[in-house]
């Protein structure tokens, strides 16, 4: 039988027995586990979510590792293509690539992690490329001639690479590399596969938007961990590698992104002293605690305004069911009593499921057309002024609730 869960007693990168309690959100189930409307609903597994820090090594990190079967079935239903923030964001890291790195032509890149092959398709026409996903929605990317591994990155991957492929110029893991278990391993995997001069980037949620803006939302169990620079510092240093440039990217409400090399000489970039002195500034224990209350109160604020509306026999959809949208959903409560449906775009594989944890149907964006609501709560904040452009464009005379950092409406 699969052990469905792991709890940790010390840090995940430096071993040490040093985690403190941030923030509990209690117990959420798997963010991506959806369950057909039309099925039977089996009973589901929910999960200890709480927030810790190593003082060693800075990094904020989950108490509890969920298996990997559990967190990314094959049946994974995210595919970054239909995001057009994602799409935008990995057209302009491919263009920052050719402007920093001395990338050639059949120079080897691989992108860990690589879904239907969104970043991939960029860098396919000049170079060769190889993706690395466990996930079905890889085959998308092998229909559009992305050369694609249905794997995870373990050991054996980066052995079946080396020796078919050869090693990399340049590896990228977005919005991966804080979701593999055991990072040492991950580590000595990418190892193996870089070249001497080669290049590894990560786009990881960072820790500071996090906390400036209350995005508990993105506490899930697949984001072990929640990187400053400050933790990826102390990781790759203790692999040999120096971080060489780094900056703040918008994607998924903030997130960091990192160019790593083997290579010595490489010169680093006045992006880095930048962004760990302000982070040895901004992130304290004192900051922590803010945090903690920041969410508490939001949390209180958003389920009281939606009882006021309630009461009010408002009629309340919710926009959008992103992974971090079962978070929020269940930390606060919410259910169908008070969320009649949650609505995503035409294609979302979603459509047709309940949102985990909840029986909160997930319906065509198209039904507000006959249903019409007086609210909607866009679960998809971090990207609320496109929400609500397009909404408002489709014809809906409602009001939104934006929930985070503190819930407010926007008519």
């Amino acid at each position: 039988m699969i052990k469905r869960s792991k709890t940790i007693d010390r840090c995940q990168i430096s071993k040490k027995k040093d985690l403190s309690k941030i923030l509990s959100l209690g117990y959420l189930p798997a963010v991506n586990n959806y369950y057909s409307i039309k099925g039977n609903k089996n009973e589901e597994i929910f999960f200890p979510a709480e927030l810790m820090y190593s003082k060693s090594s800075k990094l904020v990190q989950l108490s509890t590792i969920v298996n990997k079967e559990i967190i990314f079935p094959k049946s994974y239903p995210y595919t970054s293509s239909t995001t057009k923030i994602l799409r935008e964001n990995f057209k302009e890291l491919f263009k920052e690539c050719e402007k920093k790195l001395n990338l050639k032509k059949n120079n080897l890149v691989i992108d860990i992690g690589s879904n239907d092959g969104n970043l991939l398709s960029n860098f396919k026409k000049k170079y060769k490329v190889l993706g690395i996903t466990p996930e079905l929605v890889g085959k998308i990317a092998i229909r559009k001639g992305i050369n694609t591994l249905l794997r995870y990155f373990n050991k054996k991957t980066a052995d079946i690479i080396l020796k078919k492929y050869g090693k990399a110029k340049l590896i990228t893991a977005t919005n991966v590399f804080a979701h593999i278990d055991d990072i040492d391993q991950v580590m000595k995997n990418i190892i193996k596969i870089l070249d001497k001069n080669g290049v590894f980037i990560s786009e990881s949620h960072y820790l500071v938007p996090l906390i400036k803006t209350v995005q508990y939302d993105t506490i899930y169990h697949e984001h072990m961990r929640y990187y400053s620079l400050s933790s990826l510092s102390y990781l790759f240093k203790k692999y040999n590698l120096k971080i060489f440039y780094a900056k703040e990217i918008p994607t998924h409400g903030g997130s960091i992104r990192v160019y790593v090399t083997k290579n010595n000489s490489q010169r680093i970039d006045p992006s880095v002293k930048k962004i760990l002195n302000f982070e040895k500034k901004f992130l304290s224990k004192k900051r922590f605690k803010e945090f903690k209350n920041n969410v508490v109160l939001s949390k209180v604020k958003l389920y009281s305004l939606l009882k006021k509306l309630k009461f009010e026999n408002k009629i309340i959809f919710g926009v959008g069911a992103p992974s971090r949208a079962a978070t929020l959903v269940n930390y606060v409560g919410l259910n169908e009593d008070i969320l009649k449906y949650i609505l995503e775009i035409n294609g979302s594989y979603k459509i047709g499921k309940y949102m985990p944890g909840t029986n909160i149907p997930i319906v065509n964006e198209k039904i507000i057309k006959k249903n019409k609501p007086d609210y909607l709560l866009l679960l998809s904040w971090h990207i609320s002024k496109t929400l609500i452009s397009n909404f408002k464009k489709k014809g809906f005379k409602g009001k939104f609730i934006v929930p985070l950092p503190s819930p407010k409406i926007i008519s």
